[in-house]
């Protein structure tokens, strides 16, 4: 399967959904069993028939166990069938372009149409772990360049490094995409020819007008042939509305943590986020993380992605949920699938 049938446009049915695990640690949780769960969350949204199942990379997190996506990308494919696997994403900054090709072109050779190859421009967080990671607040200026390098292991289309190939690699297609909530992002990725992963994260109507440069720009390549749009958001589906605002509470607790005292932690129960004194900012922070997810009863959210997606004209939507009840968690992915009836998986 090559990278321009991983991302058809067009697909019949609706948009796809697909699945963005961050590893979530639990209070109290040894860190090690949260990447575990995250495999086991893999295969239980295979069984639900998601499309694509991702990993992410955070380095030193406290509430956040993946530091390596390639591979636990890698221990996914492994334990599935079809789904598709790959991050969401690398981080380019952190890394050489050449090294992220070699880990890539294992990975699609061992599991050749099944690899999607996420790719974000994020720094770490801390300048403590900046440095340990050999890199500094201006690591991402050259990102184009490193992108470009990466693409040309696999294309054949090395200039920066000639001489230099990825083994495996070139001639391999696992399916590129560009994250990015800003234009600059989306125009590069429709120069590429590479599908764009965006996010409301400034507005549904900047994350518009993001997608429309994209579209605008964009020029047929190895990669696709046309324009793929994915919109990654936070969704929590349940019974009532209150019930799936509570899977909510959890993170954004976690998220209000991290801008007031500078480190995101494990995973709270909702009951015990409401017991605690917070100050005004801090509630501030957590309402305004609830809010920017969609959350409510399987209709409610089915009418909300259609009016959503329909206006971006999204081929695909990245769900991401992290609660600290894991069956909670996996009963909202099943109402979703159920709720929106995707385009077939696989």
């Amino acid at each position: 399967m090559t990278s321009a049938q991983a991302y058809p446009a067009g697909a019949p049915g609706g948009p796809r959904l697909s699945v963005l695990d961050r590893s979530s640690i639990r209070a109290g949780q040894d860190p090690s069993r949260a990447v575990r769960e995250t495999v086991d969350f893999a295969r239980a949204a295979e069984g639900l028939g998601y499309h694509r199942f991702w990993v992410s990379e955070h380095h030193g997190v406290p509430g956040l166990a993946g530091p390596a996506p390639t591979v636990l990308a890698m221990a996914i494919a492994e334990r599935t069938a079809s789904i598709r696997v790959g991050t969401g994403g690398v981080m380019l900054p952190n890394h050489r372009p050449l090294a992220v090709a070699e880990q890539f072109g294992v990975l699609e050779a061992l599991h050749p149409g099944r690899i999607d190859m996420g790719l974000g421009r994020s720094l770490a967080f801390t300048s403590g772990i900046r440095r340990a990671l050999g890199t500094g607040r201006d690591s991402a200026a050259d990102f184009p360049e490193r992108l470009a390098e990466l693409l040309g292991y696999f294309t054949g289309d090395q200039h920066d490094h000639p001489g230099v190939r990825a083994y495996p690699g070139e001639g391999l297609r696992p399916a590129p995409f560009l994250l990015g909530t800003g234009a600059g992002s989306a125009e590069l990725a429709g120069r590429l020819g590479l599908a764009l992963v965006t996010a409301p994260a400034r507005g549904e109507d900047a994350m518009a007008g993001a997608v429309a440069r994209y579209r605008d720009a964009f020029r047929p390549s190895v990669w696709g042939a046309g324009p793929y749009v994915v919109v990654a958001l936070g969704v929590a589906v349940a019974p009532t509305e209150q019930e799936a605002r509570r899977l909510l509470v959890p993170e954004a607790w976690a998220q209000a943590h991290a801008r007031t005292r500078g480190f995101f932690p494990p995973l709270e129960p909702a009951e015990r986020v409401a017991e605690r004194e917070m100050t005004p900012r801090q509630r501030e922070y957590l309402e305004e993380s609830v809010a920017a997810g969609l959350y409510g009863t399987p209709a409610r959210v089915r009418a909300e992605l259609a009016r959503l997606t329909g206006r971006i004209g999204a081929d695909e939507l990245l769900v991401t949920l992290s609660t600290y009840d894991r069956a909670e968690m996996l009963d909202s992915y099943r109402m979703l699938a159920e709720a929106v009836e995707p385009a077939p998986a696989h």
